[in-house]
Parts: C-alpha cells; sequence; structure tokens
C-alpha cells in the first residue's frame, strides 16, 4: 500500500515530533453521538486533534440535503488552521475505530479541499493500541497555520445531478450501504427503505478485512474491476459518510473519477416522504 493514502502505526510512532505531521482524532459513534469525544478526552495519539463527524465534518441538518451535510467551508477551514494545518503543506493523519469510516470523511474533505496530503492510519487505533505505541490524554494547545481551500466542485453531484446522469451509459451509481439496507430488508435509520432506482450495491465494508485493515490495492481493484465500471462513477451511502471509504477504496485501485453524492440516501428519501 502506498504511503500517499495509507500509513502503518509504526511509521506514524515514529513521526509524533515532526512538525509537518497533524494527526486528527476521528473516533465517532451513530448511536452515542458524545462517544467518540468522550475516548478521546480519555486516551489518543500524542498530539492528535479531535474533530467530531456532526459538529465539525458536517453542517447543521436542514429538511433536505442529507443527515450529514458537507461542513460550511469557511468554518471548517478555520477549524483545520488552528490545528496548525498549512494548506497543501502539512502531512495530515486520520484516524478512528469503526474501519476509517469517519477518517476516510476527513480524508475525502481536505482532498476535495484541494489539500492532497492527508492519509489513513491503517488499522485505526485499534491497531496502533496493538502495537503499544504511546497515548496521552493531554489535549494539545491551538497553533496557527494557513489554509486557503481551492474546491474540486466537480468531485460532488447533488440530487439534480444524480437524477440526470445515473442512467447514462458512461455512468454507475454505487450504493455503499449494507446489502440488505440496499434491498430495503432493513432500514435503522432513515424514514424510507430502499436505493435509488438503478444503483449497483459495493458495501464500503468489504474494502476493510476482518481486523479493519484496508484491503491490498490489487484487492481494491478487483472489488471494482468485478463491476466493469465506466468512465463516471457516483458514490452514496445512508448520508455521504461511509462513501468516502469506497471513494478512498477507488484511489487505492487507481481508478480515477470517482464522485460523492453527499446527500445520498437520506437526502434522496426525504423527497418521498
Amino acid at each position: 500500500m502506498t504511503q500517499d493514502y495509507i500509513v502503518s502505526p509504526a511509521w506514524l510512532a515514529s513521526q509524533l515530533d515532526n512538525p509537518q505531521v497533524v494527526v486528527v482524532d476521528c473516533r465517532f459513534a451513530l448511536a452515542d453521538t458524545q462517544l467518540g469525544q468522550k475516548q478521546y478526552q480519555e486516551s489518543h495519539i500524542p498530539g492528535a486533534y479531535y474533530l467530531d463527524l456532526e459538529k465539525d465534518l458536517s453542517a447543521p441538518v436542514q429538511k433536505h440535503g442529507g443527515r450529514h451535510p458537507l461542513p460550511n467551508i469557511d468554518q471548517f477551514t478555520a477549524k483545520l488552521a488552528v490545528m496548525g494545518i498549512n494548506f497543501r503543506e502539512t502531512h495530515v493523519i486520520a484516524y478512528d475505530d469503526t474501519n476509517s469510516a469517519f477518517a476516510a470523511r476527513l480524508w475525502w474533505l481536505l482532498r476535495y479541499l484541494g489539500h492532497d496530503r492527508v492519509s489513513i492510519l491503517d488499522g485505526g487505533w485499534s491497531a496502533y493500541i496493538e502495537g503499544n505505541y504511546p497515548t496521552t490524554a493531554a489535549i494539545p494547545t491551538p497553533k496557527k497555520g494557513h489554509f486557503s481551500p481551492q474546491l474540486r466542485t466537480d468531485w460532488v453531484v447533488d440530487i439534480e445531478g444524480v437524477k440526470q446522469r445515473k442512467d447514462l451509459a458512461d455512468t454507475i451509481l454505487i450504493d455503499s450501504r449494507d446489502r440488505d439496507r440496499y434491498l430495503g430488508e432493513r432500514e435503522p435509520i432513515d424514514p424510507i427503505a430502499g436505493h435509488i432506482p438503478g444503483a449497483v450495491n459495493l458495501p464500503w465494508k468489504t474494502a476493510c478485512d476482518a481486523t479493519g485493515h484496508l484491503q491490498p490495492p490489487a484487492a481494491q481493484k478487483e472489488r471494482w474491476t468485478a463491476l466493469n465500471p465506466p468512465e463516471e462513477i457516483i458514490v452514496y451511502c445512508g448520508s455521504g459518510v461511509t462513501a468516502c471509504v469506497n471513494l478512498l477504496s477507488l484511489e487505492l485501485a487507481g481508478i480515477p473519477n470517482g464522485k460523492l453524492y453527499p446527500g445520498s440516501w437520506s437526502d434522496w428519501c426525504s423527497y418521498l416522504v
């Protein structure tokens, strides 16, 4: 696996004193939205800052737009700056303890803003702890960074774009949720079960192995080539978060042009209620 996208706990432990590296703890639990913050306060990787999925990595929920809309860019980049992240300079390492589900959201957001120097800690917090690397409860002090985003606006597709393009021959729409949710057999969160017509299912969890480590590039490529993807790939999930793991998988597979429908099923079905 290339260090461009993935770093090991051993590598990260060797870089904790590197001023050009900023670590971000993204632990979160949808069933207990305070848990990630509590876990961070109890113990985290030395020097790591914390970003909350709902308070930092998302904007407030509206009638439409999904359960985790993309954050306000000015507010988000201000938070990045006080963490000492300098645009296109600082190497950001994101981690969580949920098969990279929330770390991948930060990974994708930074790249969407034009900052490519961002990686995922392979295996997350669990792998780091298993390696007996140092931890702390000390909260790092704010810093002064400079972050001037250059948005890659063509990386996102809204609901109208999905409607217009999902049935085109050169576009494939990927539903990243568990198969039973895709089939409408189970829906624990959103008011309506099912999927966007024409979507193909590729569960995000299969991008990782049983231990929470990301599959190697060859396995990632196999996931996608089995679908014979056309030129444009639009990815969604429940609320635009775990779909980012599939976008990471595409990068690891060396397949370009993956796009995100940020509102995802929660936005789509909000028009059906």
